[in-house]
């Protein structure tokens, strides 16, 4: 299925109203087998919230892998967020690519300057990832194949792959066909 600046692919599941913006230029690609919670109780742990996609810029472009499954989050792409297949994002999740506001208070201060302002890095998320409710993901931050982000976390330096985080912590979750905890 096609929108304006959007490609969904076969077998897409959404389940409640999801917020999209689009700014005329940007790209929203969603893969093979994808789905969607927002809202309407659907998942205890993200409340009543809305999931939304927001691609504030002309140059914006956020890409979903195949079977990637989100719920109640909000992604917001001032420049690229990809996130790869068979990841999984928990209830209530923040993934942002910028800092969404100047650090400097004189260019917060005119409000024009502040949003376009902003520092923004990439964003991607490898295969397999799983993501815990509430945790937030910022900008220019890789978290790698396989590995998994604690819930509540805030992740904000990249994430090697096959590892668990959060709380500051990390530890090797996959070696050798062996789960180690």
């Amino acid at each position: 299925m096609k929108l304006s600046g959007a490609y969904i692919g076969d077998n897409f599941t959404s389940l409640g109203k999801i917020h999209l913006e689009i700014c005329k230029g940007a790209v929203l690609y969603i893969g093979n087998s994808c789905s969607i919670v927002s809202g309407d109780n659907f998942n205890p742990l993200a409340r009543n919230i809305k999931a939304g996609i927001w691609l504030e810029r002309p140059e914006s472009n956020v890409i979903l892998g195949d079977f990637v499954g989100i719920s109640s989050s909000c992604i917001w792409a001032k420049s690229s967020i990809t996130i790869s297949n068979r990841v999984n994002i928990g209830g209530d999740c923040i993934i942002m690519d910028s800092d969404a506001h100047s650090l400097d208070y004189k260019i917060r201060a005119d409000r024009i300057n502040d949003i376009s302002s902003a520092k923004t890095l990439p964003i991607k998320i490898c295969d397999d990832v799983f993501i815990g409710c509430r945790s937030i993901i910022l900008k220019g931050v890789t978290i790698g194949a396989r590995s998994i982000i604690a819930a509540g976390s805030v992740v904000t330096k990249d994430v090697p792959a096959d590892e668990i985080w959060g709380g500051g912590e990390s530890c090797t979750i996959y070696q050798e066909d062996k789960y180690i905890v």
